[in-house]
Parts: C-alpha cells; sequence; structure tokens
C-alpha cells in the first residue's frame, strides 16, 4: 500500500448513469445499489479518463493509500468481461438491477434475411445490443471476427433496405458525428479495434457534409489502435440510395474515401 492517485466517486453527486462504466478500459467501474464504485483500487490507474464522462461531476482524482495498479489483473479482469459479462449499464434502479436497455446482447443464431423487396414482419438482422457508440462495450463476444458496420444514425431511417443490404451479417455500430463528441468516439472505437479481433468496418454514412465525419473518426481509431483493419465506405442519399461505395481499405488523411477506393453507383 502507497500514497498515489486514484479516482475519487461522491456518492451524494453520482446518479448512476453508467457513463463512468463504458469510459473506464480497465473496468475498474460497477454501479451498485444505483451508484457508480470503484471495484478493486488495483484496478484504477489514476489517470481519471472517466472524468470527463460525468454529467454530475461525481469523480474527481485524489491521492490516497490504495493499492498500487496491477495491470496484470486489469486483463484477468477484461478477459472475464469478454467471455460475456457486461459491464456497462447505464441506468440502475433502487433495487441496483441494470436497466436491461444496456445488457449487451448477442444474437448470433439469426439468420440471414432473404433478398429482395422487404416485406410486413420480417426478421430483423440486427445481431447485437446496444448499438450506440457510447454505449457499446469496449469487449463483447459480438466483436470476435466481426465485420463492424459504423453507420450514421440517420442513415436507418432513410433506407429502406437497410436491414438486407448492410446490416446483414454484421456487428453494428451507430453515431451522430454532429451532435455527439468525436474525440470520444475515437478513443471509444480505438479501444474496441484493439481490445477485440475485428476483421473490417464499413463505414456508413450520409451524403450531407457533416455525416462524412465519421470517415474521420474511423481512420483516427484506426490509426490509434495500431492496427491494420480494412475500411470501406457506403454514401447513401437522403433519400436512401446508395450513391458510392468502395470495397477496399483506403482512406486519405482528410478523412475522405480516397478516388482508386471509389465508385460512383449509376
Amino acid at each position: 500500500m502507497a500514497v498515489r492517485n486514484i479516482v475519487r466517486i461522491d456518492e451524494e453527486k453520482c446518479d448512476g448513469c453508467g457513463n463512468c462504466v463504458i469510459a473506464c478500459a480497465e473496468g475498474a467501474i460497477e454501479i451498485r445499489n444505483g451508484k457508480a464504485v470503484i471495484i478493486k483500487d488495483s484496478y484504477c490507474d489514476g489517470l481519471g479518463a472517466c472524468i470527463g464522462e460525468c454529467p454530475q461531476g461525481a469523480l474527481t482524482i485524489e491521492a490516497r493509500e490504495a493499492e498500487g495498479f496491477d495491470e496484470k489483473a486489469v486483463m484477468t479482469h477484461l478477459a472475464g468481461v469478454k467471455d460475456g459479462r457486461s459491464r456497462a449499464p447505464t441506468s440502475v434502479g433502487a433495487a441496483g438491477q441494470a436497466c436491461p436497455g444496456a445488457k449487451a446482447l448477442h444474437f448470433p443464431s439469426r439468420g440471414e434475411p432473404a433478398p429482395g423487396p422487404r416485406r410486413a414482419g420480417a426478421g430483423s438482422a440486427l445481431r447485437n445490443w446496444p448499438v450506440q457508440i457510447h454505449l457499446l462495450p469496449v469487449q463483447a463476444p459480438f466483436f470476435d471476427q466481426a465485420d463492424l458496420l459504423l453507420a450514421g444514425d440517420c442513415l436507418p431511417f432513410a433506407m429502406a433496405d437497410f436491414h438486407e443490404r448492410l446490416l446483414a451479417g454484421t456487428t453494428l455500430a451507430v453515431g451522430c458525428p454532429k451532435l455527439d463528441d468525436a474525440a470520444a468516439y475515437v478513443a471509444k472505437l480505438a479501444q474496441i479495434f484493439s481490445r477485440n479481433d475485428i476483421r473490417s468496418v464499413k463505414v456508413a454514412y450520409m451524403e450531407v457534409p457533416c455525416c462524412a465525419g465519421l470517415l474521420h473518426i474511423v481512420k483516427k481509431a484506426v490509426e490509434a489502435s495500431g492496427k491494420a483493419i480494412p475500411v470501406s465506405i457506403v454514401k447513401v442519399s437522403i433519400q436512401g440510395e446508395i450513391l458510392e461505395e468502395s470495397g477496399g481499405p483506403d482512406i486519405e488523411a482528410g478523412g475522405a474515401p480516397s478516388r482508386e477506393a471509389t465508385r460512383r453507383i449509376p
């Protein structure tokens, strides 16, 4: 035991939203009885990546006597998470039960939708939950050997055949680079890329200028992960038509697809 920096959680300010749970790459925080708590001092590196995610200002860094940070123990802990135990509840009731809406779920047995026009009552092609980037766990079974589809969150509403043409067979992540924190997206996706065996990433974005920010976010996240992950793109009109797509990994420095990788759809 020695005095070191470690995260402190003010129980009175904490509302149990779970944002800090998602932001902590070491899995050091969980929700108990409606409040965030440090699971073990040895899991907390004291760097405070979680602090900026707290809307109530309940997290601070303090210097106190604590166990030293144990990277090996953290890796063992995260391996358990990867085996299927979710650590990312975002809402907890009075009895301390995690909100079902934030529980990581995998639907590996879902069949592929039949080709052709979508008929009423056809099954969903969704294979994972949650889907919003901020809510996705850093590690989960649905990331193993996954082809990740990163879609602008308006796109499925515009594209009537989204399930058949883009979603089938993929793990889904959705976000809006205009309304959300792009830097937080980069950090979260970089963790997902580095901690899982992602086979490929397809970025599906709308023709409106703000949505193209997803390309820049993915480029930065892949670079930060240190991995060589193939990235392809699909550009969709506001009427839901595919305008351009690429089958290759090339994304230029500005975040735009390279000319060689892109073809226009008539």
